[in-house]
Order: C-alpha cells, then sequence, then structure tokens
C-alpha cells in the first residue's frame, strides 16, 4: 500500500492541499481524518468545503456528530470522537453510499463502520504551525486521487 506525505507550514498552506483535493472528489468519497486535538482535522476540512463550493461556515460537529453542506458536492462533515459504543449503528452507510462527499473525523473510532475504500489523512503538529499530513489511500479509486494531487 502505497502513502503520500506532505508537509505544510501554515494554515493556509493546509487549506490549499485541501481545496486542491476537493477539486478531484466525486459522490461517494469518504475520507477519514487522524490527529491529536489541534492538529488541523477542522481546518483540512474547511479547505475541503471552499473547494466544494460550500458558503456556509465550516465548524466541528462535535456535539451533534454530523452536519451536512450544500455545495458543488454536499458535504457531510463527521466528529465521531464521543460515540460511545461504535458497534452502535447510526446509519453511517447511508452517508457513506450518498451522493455526496463524506469527511470523518476521528475515524478509527468506527472503523468496523467504515467503507473497504476510502482515504485516510493523519495530521501531524509539527513545530510551530508546521504540519505534516500522511495520504493513506485504500482502493484503485483513492490511489490515482493521490497520485494526481502529488504529482
Amino acid at each position: 500500500m502505497n502513502q503520500f506525505e506532505w508537509k505544510t507550514t501554515n494554515s493556509e498552506e493546509t487549506s490549499t492541499l485541501a481545496e486542491r483535493l476537493a477539486q478531484l472528489l466525486q459522490p461517494g468519497d469518504v475520507i477519514a481524518l487522524e490527529g491529536d486535538l489541534g492538529a488541523g482535522k477542522t481546518t483540512f476540512t474547511k479547505g475541503l468545503a471552499k473547494g466544494l463550493e460550500v458558503k456556509k461556515t465550516v465548524n466541528s460537529p462535535t456535539f451533534t456528530i454530523i452536519k451536512e453542506y450544500k455545495g458543488r458536492l454536499p458535504l457531510y462533515h463527521m466528529d465521531v470522537y464521543r460515540v460511545a459504543d461504535a458497534f452502535e449503528d447510526l446509519g453511517f452507510d447511508e452517508y457513506f453510499e450518498g451522493d455526496g462527499v463524506t469527511v470523518v473525523e476521528w475515524a478509527h473510532l468506527i472503523e468496523e463502520q467504515l467503507p473497504h475504500e476510502l482515504l485516510t489523512i493523519f495530521l501531524y503538529r509539527e513545530e510551530g504551525d508546521q504540519r505534516k499530513m500522511v495520504f493513506v489511500p485504500k482502493g484503485n479509486r483513492y490511489e490515482q486521487l493521490c497520485k494526481e494531487i502529488f504529482r
């Protein structure tokens, strides 16, 4: 399995990379975001939203689990940090198989419910505002997506 690494020096660069990714996304795409608090998961999602032409302000759905935004494609933004039981069926598959793009923060907490093919992005805080992002594609669609972004 290939993985792709990218470093940014500030939040604007993180957002710009996410915007580039958004230009290539299609209905049914799933992106899992992993990283400690403050690693840039929501910043990355805001960049995706901008690239998907979402007009509303995007913020973390920590207390609501899922927020939906209208854009070129619908954006389903999930934060499953507070999901108590990973085996509880909350209907996530309806979003994963839907007509929009799904972003899942803290995705490892619902790993059993995630689709087999997706793009996982690990975000790591480095010195200052620097971030290291490791893109791990699962499936040919996401492998090709990463090759397109990182060519």
